[in-house]
């Protein structure tokens, strides 16, 4: 345990703060490692949540903004992120719902159309099993995943009949 707890606690937070943003639970983790009793880690906390210096909230607005716009991730990974850096369910729920469905399946149609060059002169049945996977794996529904590639490929000029029928083929 250091000399003086409480400022070694002041310094690890405002040394990871200055480098990015956190959550409290980050924080909290991080002054656990450093051996700082969990009465003045939580009191430094407090004092930060106090002044505006850790705030959750705008941390999981910011979070799936950034994320979306920069990943094309979707609410549901989006969700899964946020709950792993410790974001309460509330405010994780909070942050997802801000993002529209209507934005969202934007986002999903422009990572797909820039994976359409690349699959050209596959066979259709792949390009679609390949196009709803890279969806999938940025957190979209099966459902919106299978219309927004199906839309697409019927835009670029396949045949609607090279499709899987179902989009439970890709589960």
């Amino acid at each position: 345990m250091p000399d003086n707890p409480e400022g070694a606690a002041r310094e690890v937070c405002l040394r990871l703060l200055a480098s990015s943003p956190r959550t409290r639970a980050q924080l909290a983790d991080a002054l656990r490692r450093k051996n700082i009793p969990d009465d003045v880690a939580e009191s430094v906390l407090g004092r930060f949540t106090d002044v505006g210096l850790i705030d959750d909230e705008a941390f999981a607005q910011a979070w799936v903004q950034s994320r979306h716009a920069g990943r094309g991730l979707a609410r549901r990974a989006l969700a899964a992120e946020l709950r792993r850096r410790g974001v309460e369910n509330e405010t994780v729920n909070s942050a997802v719902d801000a993002l529209d469905a209507g934005q969202e399946e934007r986002t999903a149609r422009a990572l797909v159309d820039r994976r359409l060059r690349a699959t050209r002169g596959v066979d259709p049945a792949k390009r679609m099993r390949r196009l709803v996977g890279m969806l999938a794996r940025k957190g979209y529904s099966p459902g919106v995943s299978y219309r927004v590639v199906k839309e697409a490929l019927a835009d670029e000029g396949t045949d609607p009949d090279d499709f899987p029928a179902e989009p439970d083929e890709f589960d």
